[in-house]
């Protein structure tokens, strides 16, 4: 699914600027996101991306998916010091040796927390009692940086090992992966994403 073009369209203010923001923000985010996979990397990208834009890494995402091995944690759990040496002579990604470290560490603890058969995607969704928030923001201004479901999530992400998840970047992730629906009402994604609910 394409971006919607031209300049009659209203949109959230944060995705104006240049195509690849708008497309993301026309098709993917505040769509519910139920993969354990995608859920992740979204994870892991959002952690990236602390104190830079999303648009950065929105940029990098798909030399990210490269070299990171499309986010399976199983993969990523092995890397080993020449893999890490090599990541942080990309500049590709975001070399932050923080960040990258937090990567091994989230992906171990996925498989930690999956390892009886548990989906990763339950454990995130039930912060949101398993259905998506649909808010009626006016206003950017409006939109809090965390709330209380962020932070129960980011307080049981910790305790289950995972670095990179304050309760800010937990509610990043919520409002990307359609958890929350913080779409402006003026904008032309809020209604559609407020028609999808719980899975069938």
């Amino acid at each position: 699914m394409k971006a919607i073009q031209g300049a009659h369209i209203d949109r959230c203010p944060w995705c104006e600027g240049f195509d690849l923001y708008r497309d993301y923000h026309d098709t993917e985010w505040g769509v519910p996101l139920r993969d354990d996979r995608a859920l992740f990397e979204l994870l892991i990208l959002e952690g990236a991306q602390a104190g830079l834009s999303w648009s950065t890494i929105l940029k990098k995402r798909e030399h990210y998916r490269q070299v990171f091995d499309h986010f399976d944690p199983q993969a990523i759990a092995r890397y080993d010091d020449k893999k890490i040496r090599s990541l942080l002579s990309d500049p590709g990604i975001v070399r932050n040796n923080l960040k990258i470290a937090a990567t091994l560490t989230n992906a171990k603890a996925f498989l930690a927390l999956t390892q009886d058969g548990d989906s990763f995607s339950d454990f995130l969704w039930q912060f949101v009692n398993h259905q998506p928030i649909h808010n009626q923001r006016g206003v950017p201004t409006e939109v809090p940086a965390k709330t209380p479901e962020s932070d129960a999530m980011s307080k049981a992400l910790s305790r289950a090992g995972f670095k990179f998840v304050g309760s800010t970047i937990c509610y990043a992730f919520m409002q990307a992966s359609g958890m929350v629906n913080d779409h402006l009402v003026s904008c032309h994604r809020h209604a559609s994403c407020a028609s999808l609910g719980a899975p069938a």
